[in-house]
């Protein structure tokens, strides 16, 4: 059992073939998903427009801090649609908050029949968590799994630990966003009762608690 979760690695390059193999998919982007590529800047770069356009590229997720605004940039803003996102890639950055935003773009893109690149700098990191979060929220995957996914179509992935920490804890809290949005109002309604009731028998047990206090006092 400890073997079927443990995540899956590429196996050392065996020639020089290889090696070079490995070297070139490092600045190349990979489809993860039909409508999905995940790779690095070198990928976006101007040069690079005849390759996006012939993989149906429509849009793209460029994530970048702002020191980097000067040597990642969206290149394409006429040609496809863009999200800039500033994220930092530090153990201590905030990236859950940019879920929502990245699913909500990659969605209505695939909805429309379009393709989507997200890329950072070298697609191994930011970009990779994204994408890891992606798959985990729209099919319902666990961290571990989704990361084999995406690692097994871009080997290089290795997000920072704090991001790893993160995309883990964002199990839990899509999990509970998709438990709320498939009750009912009237099911809503009953929990939210429950615990406004329970609130109620609370307070009128403190109450009743602080009056017997009062008068045990008063008799003593």
């Amino acid at each position: 059992m400890e073997e079927e979760n443990k995540l899956r690695f590429p196996s050392l390059p065996s020639s020089k073939e290889d090696i070079l193999y490995i070297l070139l998919t490092l600045f190349h982007l990979q489809e993860i998903l039909p409508g999905l590529f995940l790779g690095p800047y070198s990928a976006a770069m101007k040069s690079k427009l005849p390759n996006l356009e012939s993989q149906g590229v429509t849009h793209v997720v460029c994530v970048r801090q702002d020191i980097e605004a000067n040597f990642i940039k969206p290149n394409f803003q006429h040609t496809f649609r863009y999200l800039v996102l500033d994220i930092a890639d530090n153990p201590v950055e905030n990236i859950i908050r940019f879920f929502p935003m990245t699913k909500e773009f990659i969605d209505s893109s695939i909805d429309t029949g379009g393709k989507v690149l997200v890329h950072g700098n070298a697609g191994i990191s930011r970009s990779a968590a994204l994408v890891i979060a992606y798959l985990m929220e729209t099919f319902g995957m666990k961290y571990r799994d989704a990361f084999s996914h995406v690692q097994e179509r871009r080997f290089c992935i290795n997000p920072n630990v704090g991001f790893v920490h993160q995309l883990q804890e964002y199990e839990a809290i899509y999990l509970a966003k998709l438990t709320i949005k498939m009750m009912s109002p009237m099911q809503l309604g009953r929990s939210f009762s429950v615990v406004q009731g329970g609130r109620k028998r609370s307070l009128e047990e403190d109450e009743d608690l602080g009056s017997m206090q009062v008068t045990a006092a008063q008799n003593g």
